[in-house]
């Protein structure tokens, strides 16, 4: 039960709430999930004087602000919320009243919240005397992100472009051509600069990098970009550099992608989406990860290499060649350990589907024929028809530098299972 909890503050921030507050105490909270408060109804609250002179009543309408009241400080506390966030009840559905309520009564509200959007929060609420239900109903809230808030300590450039709701925190330094997205949450120290994009919703955490000059030798200060989509996650001391004139001018990356700590990301590098990144994990020039892959921690891929759709990278690897999707590449240098089955099952690959994948891995892994005749005896095979296998074998004929093939040795399986 957090009591430092500041209510007149956030309850500021509710659009058309009551002059009063409805909000005495706060009882039990679990942070973005669940609060109950209390509010004491006592005889010399000043909606009585209507409701009604000689038989005190509180209003139905105003049970339901005060369960809006609680929704809205549950709403604002939530991780992720901006700090200038105001909220507004748009919508209340199923609206059941089971008691009056007079003076002397003691209610505890409840609200849970339910689905919830970027704009929109469903919470369900109910009013109690007692262990007697008085008052239910769903209410649905509008979140508006306000305006950004730049800590005075940040050196932002007047040129730069700043989302609604973003925060920007102490001593960061963002730079002219800087672009962030709307309720983006910048931590302390960080430098963002250059011809840098960031989507809406992206976290960056303390002392991180982004948007600097490649470390290239040929780079001599030509403009070139930086591009972040949406819901982006960057851990302490992250950096990631912008692109090259060579290398196309673009370093890209998707939304919702994890960076842990250290993790570096080098010129012209092109990432999709739903990646992770393990602490220390780096990226050479012009490396290429697709979707759902995972590099775990101290990986290092070697510049102008891919990493596949669904591929496993396992920890203190070196990849120097394009590393196969949906496989699982270990060691230093990488070799290949079979299909990432428990990866393909979380993310809900039918059965079907990675069975396809098992007999296609074996082709390429068991059945001594060479790469070339293997992939033929794929394309032949008329169990093999679904879009994962298509892809993993147009990912195999388009490679550059080649694909991970190698099995390991026995010792090294033995290694790997005991980790």
């Amino acid at each position: 039960m957090p009591l430092s909890l500041d209510l007149p503050a956030l309850l500021d921030r509710v659009y058309y709430r009551y002059p009063s507050f409805l909000i005495d105490t706060v009882a039990e909270h679990d942070a973005g999930a669940r609060l109950v408060a209390i509010k004491n109804v006592t005889v010399n609250e000043e909606f009585f004087q209507g409701h009604f002179p000689g038989s005190p009543l509180m209003p139905g309408v105003l049970m339901i602000e005060a369960l809006t009241q609680v929704a809205a400080v549950l709403l604002l506390e939530r991780s992720g919320v901006p700090t200038t966030a105001r909220v507004w009840l748009r919508g209340v559905d199923n609206a059941k009243f089971r008691r009056q309520v007079v003076p002397g009564d003691r209610l505890r509200l409840e609200v849970c919240l339910g689905r919830s959007r970027t704009r929109l929060a469903k919470a369900r609420a109910t009013a109690y005397v007692a262990d007697q239900t008085v008052a239910e109903a769903t209410l649905l809230l509008a979140v508006e992100p306000g305006a950004a808030y730049i800590d005075p300590t940040a050196q932002v450039h007047p040129a730069a472009r700043i989302g609604a709701g973003t925060t920007i925190g102490p001593y960061c330094t963002i730079g002219p051509d800087v672009v962030i997205g709307a309720r983006c949450r910048i931590g302390a120290s960080v430098v963002i600069d250059g011809c840098t994009e960031i989507g809406d919703d992206t976290r960056i955490y303390p002392m991180a990098s982004i948007g600097l000059a490649p470390q290239d030798l040929k780079y001599k200060g030509e403009r070139t970009r930086l591009t972040i989509g949406r819901a982006n996650i960057f851990r302490e001391f992250v950096t990631i550099n912008r692109g090259t004139q060579g290398g196309g001018g673009h370093t890209r990356i998707g939304d919702r992608n994890l960076f842990m700590a250290y993790v570096h990301v080098a010129h012209d590098c092109h990432i999709g989406n739903d990646t992770i990144f393990g602490n220390g994990a780096t990226l050479g020039g012009h490396v290429n990860v697709e979707d759902f892959a995972t590099i775990s921690a101290y990986s290092g891929v070697h510049q102008f290499c891919r990493v596949g759709r669904h591929a496993y990278v396992g920890g203190y690897s070196v990849i120097t060649k394009d590393a196969l999707p949906f496989g699982k590449s270990v060691g230093n240098r990488a070799r290949i350990y079979g299909l990432n089955t428990v990866g393909l099952v979380r993310r809900g690959f039918t059965e079907e589907t990675i069975g396809q994948l098992k007999r296609a891995y074996r082709y390429l892994l068991q059945s001594k024929l060479n790469t070339s005749r293997a992939l033929v005896q794929i394309e032949q095979d008329a169990t093999l028809t679904s879009p994962e296998v298509r892809y993993l074998v147009g990912f195999i004929r388009s490679s550059q530098r080649g694909v991970i093939l190698r099995r390991p040795t026995r010792r090294a399986e033995e290694l790997v299972a005991d980790e």
